[in-house]
């Protein structure tokens, strides 16, 4: 059922669920908890952490002011408190609620405790009666966007569950499986997840609910590997690469000739090679997949570069056109930049097979977009793409031969079970002559020094970046990349030429802003983690990242990638003012390694999946409540149930395993590989 149909919801706070990802109640009852609030066990007023949300049980004394201040709000303020500490409570526009606190009456309220030890203070906690929270002592933490918050999501689940929605679902889940680990029946397990009457609910009802998700990502990616087994439509035969490393400038490194070496050889198969490279950051990757275009021009196919931004598409042109330009390979660049007679005159040569490889954005996956003779496909930063995707470039041609390219190194065993649908290849070695990038952790306090010495590297002909973590004002601990520019970086850097580069730059400013930066027309560029991938400016020397604690390693150890990349050497300056020893330490890591892989395996052991996979999930369909770190067992455990029901039944065709291939669809969103 459409979600609008739901009591108090409606088309305008239906559009604002739809950014939530709710569209229907089955999308409702899907968005699980984020976390839940344990009103059982509250904390007496003095004992209450700083700075923590958590539930205070205290006795109101008085509505001690109520009215508007500025800016027109209504603002209400009580004394409350118990027999070890005051507490102040201030609510801003909420006119009910000097109604609902009485005095002389004891509640539990549940918030962020400030103040000091002798009188605490809470703004616009949440309250409950005493018998209020003896009746569901957990209460549901929900994910929030603008306009609804957790308590209205809250009332809208529990108006579904009061309905039967749970009792509707489908079960996808095959008795045998059921009953072999134990788990609970799906409406049971949804029922418990929102609203558990204890911990040991949500530990039943998350187990059953991520071994279900993670089955059905397995089968969804065995059923993308299934189409493996048909023939290619480009079948290839062998390469020699001698002339294609004697033709290069520099050595490449014993990795990269392994990569290509396992790249060719899947070419020469008969099934579509469908492969994962990944490799630290500077190890090489664009070189390999060169090889293979090298192949597939050498056996008349065409090849097909999609990487994330107009600005790492366009220096992806360059150096293959360098790479493969004297071999005679006719490299071509589109982009959403490319319009009128040159995009129309670049379509056709396309369509004649009068182009060898293009390179381009998501510009190539539109429907004019044709070739003659497709046979090889790299999609690179490939987190930045879903399965779906890659399908549907993979979907211009007959099986296609697909590689797949990550900058972000996974340990192998993750990724093993993360890509079941993918072969893996890894790059392990730099190229020689690499200096590595002298990595320092300091705090706020040595800005002034810091820039002194940017100044120092600026006078010698270097160039700098800076990053902030958000674009503007918001959460006051973090430094906004619009106010830094205006207020630190230009009366802190006199004389130098600052540029500013953030996402809400239209694509064309954005490219302005990085030719002037690579020109050396800008001496200093203050961004955001919009120049984490791509960007490549050799005398860039020096990377200063602000709020160093709000990145995982693996997000630092990229930023830190984009210096150094001209020889000689490089700095990256960690600032951080909010340093706790475990912040401490894994600053303190990042600062003595430069292995992105002991990076990697470091961040997911002591940081955990979610700051390592943040979103994007590295590609794969958004997860709802599994963790693919966390729930490594139960990951392994789904990959070889999988594989037993793939291998019984390769297209989960028979009656009984029709809702395991819905709820693997479902997962890939209708993928049409799947279909």
């Amino acid at each position: 059922m459409d979600i609008r149909y739901l009591k108090g919801v409606g088309e305008k706070r239906a559009a604002l669920l739809e950014k939530l990802g709710i569209g229907t109640v089955d999308d409702l009852l899907a968005f699980y908890p984020r976390d839940y609030v344990d009103w059982s066990t509250p904390y007496p007023v003095a004992g209450a952490p700083y700075d923590t949300r958590c539930v205070i049980q205290a006795t109101v004394y008085a509505l001690a002011s109520s009215g508007r201040v500025r800016g027109g709000r209504l603002m209400s303020r009580f004394t409350a408190g118990d027999d070890t500490a005051s507490l102040i409570l201030t609510y801003f526009n909420n006119p009910y609620i000097s109604k609902k606190l009485q005095p002389g009456q004891t509640y539990l309220f549940y918030g962020k405790a400030a103040g000091s030890m002798a009188q605490r203070e809470m703004v616009n906690p949440a309250v409950l009666t005493c018998t209020q929270a003896q009746a569901a002592p957990l209460a549901p933490v929900y994910p929030q966007t603008e306009g609804v918050n957790s308590a209205y999501l809250a009332r809208l689940v529990r108006q579904a569950l009061d309905g039967g929605a749970a009792a509707r679902l489908p079960e996808p889940l095959p008795p045998a499986l059921l009953q072999k680990y134990r788990l609970w029946g799906k409406a049971q397990a949804v029922q418990a997840i929102h609203f558990p009457r204890d911990m040991e609910e949500v530990r039943q009802a998350r187990r059953r609910l991520i071994f279900e998700e993670l089955l059905a990502l397995q089968l969804g990616l065995g059923l993308l590997r299934g189409r493996g087994k048909a023939l290619t439509g480009a079948p290839m035969r062998p390469v020699d690469l001698a002339a294609f490393w004697a033709a290069l400038p520099f050595a490449p490194t014993g990795a990269q000739r392994r990569a290509a070496g396992e790249i060719l050889a899947d070419m020469a198969g008969k099934t579509p090679m469908n492969r994962l490279l990944q490799g630290d950051v500077g190890s090489g990757k664009t070189l390999v997949a060169a090889a293979g275009v090298y192949m597939a021009a050498r056996n008349g196919y065409q090849s097909v570069l999609m990487a994330p931004t107009e600005l790492l598409a366009a220096q992806h042109a360059e150096s293959l056109q360098k790479v493969l330009g004297p071999l005679g390979v006719r490299v071509a660049l589109l982009t959403g930049s490319v319009k009128g007679a040159a995009k129309k005159a670049l379509l056709a040569a396309l369509a004649a097979g009068e182009a060898d490889l293009v390179v381009g954005t998501h510009a190539v996956l539109s429907r004019p977009v044709q070739f003659k003779n497709l046979g090889f496909v790299v999609t690179d930063e490939q987190h930045r793409f879903g399965v779906r995707q890659r399908s549907q470039l993979s979907a211009k041609a007959d099986h296609p031969h697909t590689l797949v390219m990550s900058a972000t190194p996974i340990p192998r065993t993750l990724a093993l079970l993360m890509f079941g649908d993918l072969d893996i290849s890894v790059l392990d070695e730099l190229p020689p002559g690499r200096t590595p990038v002298k990595t320092y952790a300091v705090t706020g306090k040595k800005r002034a020094d810091l820039y002194g010495f940017l100044r120092t590297q600026i006078a010698a002909g270097h160039q700098a970046y800076i990053v902030c973590p958000v674009i503007d004002e918001g959460e006051t601990d973090m430094l906004a990349v619009t106010t830094y520019y205006e207020e630190v970086a230009r009366p802190l850097l006199p004389g130098c030429r600052v540029g500013l580069m953030h996402g809400r730059l239209k694509a064309a400013e954005k490219t302005a802003v990085m030719e002037d930066f690579r020109a050396g027309k800008l001496d200093v560029l203050v961004s955001t983690t919009v120049i984490e991938v791509g960007v490549d400016v050799p005398s860039a020397n020096c990377i200063v990242i602000e709020n160093a604690e709000r990145y995982g390693l693996s997000a630092l150890h990229q930023l830190r990638g984009r210096v150094g990349r001209g020889g000689g050497q490089a700095y990256c300056v960690l600032i951080s003012d909010h340093v706790t020893d475990a912040v401490r330490q894994r600053l303190r890591f990042l600062c003595h390694t430069v292995d992105g892989f002991e990076i990697a395996k470091f961040d997911l052991e002591t940081r955990g999946p979610g700051d390592f996979f943040g979103s994007r999930q590295h590609g794969l369909p958004r997860l709802h409540i599994a963790d693919l770190m966390a729930d490594g067992r139960t990951l392994y455990a789904a990959q070889q149930e999988a594989q037993a029901l793939l291998a019984a039944d390769p297209g989960l065709a028979a009656p009984e395993h029709a809702g395991l291939r819905a709820a693997a669809e479902k997962l890939f969103e209708g993928d049409t590989a799947l279909n």
